[in-house]
């Protein structure tokens, strides 16, 4: 083999390599049950509500005497161990002896929620043996909503496995995720009122620089329309005036100011009758 030839060959090598190092590398996601063409677009939505939390690791340890020791396993949306490539969503783990069963597969994934929760199911488990009719494991998570908290106190509530059929493992946690959105708590009188002000700050900054750097006014000039909400000041103290004034507008004044010109209007002759005969 030519040199050219060993050097594209070794390329293409890479390539292979690289592009499925890339796929085992991707996590995979929720699939819901069904055709990709029968999925609803609540499914879509919540799964994608659900997003914040699918890089959080979730754990809870349950013990009962001696026989059962368990670990379970969960994350939202992808696979707890990527490299086995089970699709197991939520894994119990024996403390005893290692072993390790799935509980839920992503692959196999119902969503659906409330006013204030999501409930997430995970179904194709492991089969149960003797319980239930030996039917596939199901994973029950209920999300409740808790503002202020992406996710908390995972924990299991119990194991439903007593009956012939439909047993299944149920799980709860808190997370702001499942929340409804919070509606705005303004007025439309407080919206106007912030939208008003907004307005009269944008005239009064943008005019004040038009008026400085544009016309080149100096001091006073530099408000905008300056004229006219001078005449507009007169006119209402004026209107003012004449409504709240509360006496004949020709009568005289109740006092006298006190000013030169009006000790110089004084008589001179004041004194005159004390002057002696």
């Amino acid at each position: 083999m030519s040199p050219p030839c060993h050097t594209s060959a070794l390329l293409l090598v890479f390539m292979a390599l690289a592009v499925a190092g890339a796929e085992q590398s991707e996590e995979r996601s929720c699939d819901v049950i069904g055709d990709e063409s029968s999925e609803s677009q609540m499914e879509r939505a919540l799964l994608k509500k659900l997003e914040p939390l699918s890089h959080m690791r979730f754990n809870v340890t349950v013990e009962k005497g001696k026989t059962e020791n368990y670990i379970y396993h969960f994350r939202v949306c992808r696979e707890v161990n990527s490299t086995s490539h089970d699709f197991g969503g939520l894994v119990q783990t024996d403390r005893q002896n290692g072993k390790t069963t799935v509980i839920g597969r992503i692959n196999e994934t119902q969503v659906f929620n409330g006013s204030d929760w999501i409930m997430l199911i995970y179904k194709g488990g492991d089969s149960y043996g003797r319980h239930c009719s030996g039917e596939k494991r199901r994973a029950v998570i209920m999300i409740s909503c808790k503002r202020g908290v992406t996710a908390s106190s995972f924990s299991i509530i119990s194991e439903e496995r007593e009956k012939e059929q439909e047993c299944f493992y149920l799980f709860e946690m808190d997370s702001s995720v499942a929340c409804p959105a919070e509606n705005s708590h303004l007025s439309v009188g407080s919206i106007l009122l912030i939208t008003f002000v907004s307005l009269i700050a944008v005239y009064i900054i943008g005019g004040f620089l038009y008026q400085r750097l544009i016309v080149g006014a100096k001091g006073m000039e530099q408000i905008p329309h300056f004229a006219f909400w001078q005449d507009l000041g007169n006119l209402v103290a004026d209107g003012c005036d004449f409504v709240c004034r509360s006496k004949p507008r020709n009568a005289p004044a109740a006092y006298r100011g006190v000013g030169d010109d009006q000790l110089g209007e004084e008589s001179e002759e004041r004194d005159d009758h004390l002057l002696p005969m």
